[in-house]
């Protein structure tokens, strides 16, 4: 049986091995692996057909559905590069990305076409645009196809690419600024797949459940996990914490991945009888697990694995704390994913000892090739290892380029790595360096609260203070923020107490990809009080 190299081989690969296996599930519907293999073909032709030279971008801008996952690997297979945009963005976010990385075709809904109509004047690139269903367009220089014309085409091959290639670009949330294009090749994305499906033992008896946004790197390598192992993916597009329950239970989801947010949210809720039987594991990505919120989740579903996750887009996935070292390290994000390295150097490049804080740099076969069109940016986070680094023998002439990822661990006497925070994100507060996820699982903690997050605002003798914004436990329960702040005193130094606490309602707002958009909610807050916040 033939090897996967390029993304789209996953799906062929499969297809071969098991055809009438059901690859996909959504909207109501299920399509076998040797019919999604034939839509991505299809997809494909119809795109070299339009012209699409090799290495042209291909911007996705729909929900997760069957259109989203078969361009995601039509355009590769026609020896493009597919970029997804995430389904939440506003119309001038996603005329930037469009922009700034020259999309020369653009697949959407109707709808969200005539969002972005007004604004494809600055988007000269683009020179088709794709829709699900067929719409008119007056823009000039524009041509408009539905999505059953561009697969209506007799086959072509796709252009010639090999495994370092281009394969996507996946932007950052660009909380702070523009956003930031990561560009990852076929190596990146298929070597990704197979390390990830290795640890959570993935095989085609699985279901795993797409609830992330597939423009989110975590959220994709479902897709890419799923097809690697044979196994189904179930799309899911919720609006409630409560409709990820009902899927769970309907579909008998084994494989469960997600964002400290949601859980946090799946864990205030009451499960109907059944929910989550059928999960085999269920794993974290995004931030660190709060470890009550890991205990809340447990008992809801004792016979699945926890596996607690760290990644970063530039490399896709990073480590992984195996299931059975939870209960003895709950706060390490473990170990380097099978053909990964992680190191822990100092600013120096040298390798820091057990125990001592230094960046994470992440060596091999996942790190990407950089920001699209921005070699400063490129230039701070992609590095060539310096002679002497593990793995860097004096006599090797060339450079190896790692990720250095701005976040601050520690690696202890067996190997395991502890979380610290990003250097951008450290709270410099009476001489101490603070992280603001340690605070935040403080309070998690104390039970008091729904959802929270910890920044640093400027103070005249402490440099910086620690301030909070939190979101009762439940919708209509008040805090007690002496009450809450007397319970830190009992946990922590006082110097890691926060100086103030603001309750709001809920739910705290999230960046594109889930996650609780600190820097904003820091922005916003400095703002009301007419002071700078730190992050």
């Amino acid at each position: 049986m033939p090897e996967s190299r390029l993304l789209h081989e996953l799906i062929s690969v499969a297809a071969n091995r098991s055809p009438e296996a059901v690859s996909l599930v959504g909207a109501g519907a299920s399509w076998t692996y040797n019919e999604l293999d034939e839509s991505v073909r299809r997809c494909a032709s119809g795109l070299v057909a339009l012209g699409l030279a090799r290495g042209e971008r291909v911007a996705i801008f729909l929900e997760k559905r069957l259109e989203t996952v078969v361009a995601s690997f039509g355009a590769p297979a026609a020896g493009g590069v597919f970029v997804p945009i995430n389904p939440v963005l506003k119309a001038e976010q996603v005329a930037y990305i469009i922009h700034d990385c020259d999309v020369r075709v653009l697949i959407t809904t109707p709808e969200r076409l005539a969002l972005l109509e007004p604004l494809l004047a600055r988007c000269d690139s683009v020179t088709h645009v794709v829709t699900t269903e067929p719409v008119h367009c007056g823009q000039a220089g524009l041509t408009v196809l539905s999505w059953n014309e561009l697969l209506d085409v007799q086959h072509r091959l796709g252009h010639r690419v090999i495994d370092t290639d281009m394969a996507a670009i996946f932007y950052t949330s660009g909380s702070t600024g523009k956003p930031k294009g990561v560009v990852l090749s076929h190596r990146n994305l298929v070597a990704g797949a197979k390390s990830v499906a290795s640890y959570l033992d993935n095989d085609a008896d699985d279901t795993l459940l797409a609830a992330l946004p597939l423009s989110f790197d975590a959220g994709f390598s479902q897709l890419t996990t799923t097809f690697h192992a044979g196994a189904r993916v179930v799309l899911l597009n919720y609006l409630l914490p409560r409709d990820v329950l009902k899927v769970l239970l309907r579909q008998q989801v084994t494989g469960l991945t997600a964002v400290p947010p949601l859980y946090i949210q799946l864990a205030q809720l009451d499960w109907p009888a059944g929910t989550g039987d059928s999960l085999r594991y269920f794993a974290n990505t995004g931030g660190r697990m709060p470890r009550e919120i890991l205990a809340a989740l447990r008992q809801r579903v004792p016979r699945a694995k926890p596996f607690l996750m760290y990644g970063l887009t530039e490399a896709f996935r990073s480590t992984y704390l195996p299931p059975e070292e939870v209960d003895r390290r709950p706060d390490s994000i473990g170990k380097a994913i099978p053909n990964a390295e992680i190191l822990v150097l100092r600013e120096d490049g040298t390798t820091c000892d057990d125990d001592e804080p230094g960046e994470l740099v992440h060596r091999g076969a996942l790190v990407g090739l950089g920001y699209w069109n921005d070699p400063e940016k490129t230039a701070e986070r992609y590095k060539p290892l310096p002679p002497g680094a593990p793995g860097r023998e004096a006599g090797l002439p060339l450079p190896e380029y790692a990720v250095f990822s701005g976040d601050t661990v520690r690696r202890d006497s067996e190997g395991f790595l502890y979380f610290i925070g990003r250097r951008d994100e450290m709270i410099k507060t009476s001489g101490y360096r603070v992280s603001p996820t340690e605070v935040e699982e403080v309070l998690y903690a104390t039970r008091q609260i729904g959802e929270c997050a910890a920044f640093g605002v400027e103070h005249p003798t402490l440099g910086q203070a620690i301030q909070v914004i939190a979101t009762p436990p439940a919708a209509e329960a008040a805090v007690d923020i002496a009450a809450l702040l007397a319970e830190c005193r009992t946990r922590v130094p006082i110097y890691m107490v926060p100086a103030g606490i603001t309750i709001i309602t809920g739910p705290l707002p999230r960046n594109p990809n889930g996650k609780i958009d600190r820097k904003l909610l820091a922005t916003d807050w400095a703002e009301r009080q007419g002071i700078q916040a730190s992050s």
